[in-house]
């Protein structure tokens, strides 16, 4: 199964786009779950959520809905990996409010931090074996034997990545999960991606993960909507290819050129 969203729902320019215009803000998420079945929580990252709004997003939303949480930048940038004990449990006491709706845990690790193989594995492991964690390094020392060898071990998907439409990072396969971010592409208008790079990635997740296999695909190309049309087009394309895909609004209600 692709389970296709966007990186964020509250985003001002959809408004009077893909949120009509007079639905109020509070009700944004209730609107974006009808249409889509999972989202990427990026706010987490900033400001971690108390545990009663992780409580609240699970009694808004239906019971198919998936919520990927970016884990807070204490652990990834300010600590940098470092002493990962207190940060990761603060995080869990948190998130798993969601219950069944949690997703997968996003790891970004900042551009400018080095491989540390020990201390991405000392984080891992904190991590109980019930929650789906994918890492998305950024710095080229990382792409070695040792790095994946701890993905592999720990059982945490390597984020795939995409910016220009082009990948940012080796397409490892790590674990029995997938876990795709498409952060800009290179159609108009700016920041859309074009059908070729969509079929690409459709076809790069399928020859790698299996039908029973999920496989999470979030575009963090928001302005301007963009990343709602792709998404629509994304499934569009996985599904006429074949691959069973989660729901998305219709093309109509995708479409973001405004009144």
């Amino acid at each position: 199964m692709i389970l296709v969203g966007t990186s964020g729902w509250q985003y001002r320019d959809w408004r009077g786009r893909f949120y009509p215009q007079q639905l109020p803000q509070r009700l944004w998420l209730e609107h974006f779950a009808a249409g889509f079945a999972t989202v990427e929580v990026n706010n987490a990252f900033y400001r971690l959520p108390e545990r009663e709004t992780f409580a609240a997003w699970r009694a808004r939303t239906p019971a198919d809905f998936c919520v990927a949480v970016k884990m807070s930048r204490y652990l990834t940038h300010i600590k940098r990996l470092r002493d990962p004990d207190e940060p990761v449990a603060r995080f869990l006491g948190r998130a798993t409010a969601l219950g069944d709706r949690l997703g997968p845990v996003l790891l970004q690790l900042p551009p400018n931090l080095r491989a540390d193989v020990d201390a991405l594995d000392a984080t891992l492991r904190l991590f109980p074996a019930e929650v789906r964690v994918a890492v998305e390094p950024r710095h080229p020392s990382w792409w070695t034997d040792a790095t994946r060898a701890v993905l592999e071990r720990r059982r945490a998907a390597l984020v795939w990545a995409d910016r220009l439409g082009r990948p940012v990072a080796p397409r490892w396969r790590t674990t029995d999960f997938g876990y795709l971010r498409l952060h800009e592409g290179r159609a108009r208008p700016w920041p859309r991606y074009g059908r070729a790079a969509l079929t690409s990635w459709v076809r790069r997740l399928t020859d790698a993960f299996g039908e029973d296999e999920p496989a999470y695909v979030y575009f963090h190309n928001d302005p301007g909507g963009a990343a709602i049309v792709d998404a629509v087009a994304f499934a569009a394309l996985a599904r006429a290819a074949g691959h069973p895909v989660s729901r998305v609004p219709t093309p109509a209600e995708a479409d973001t050129s405004g009144d």
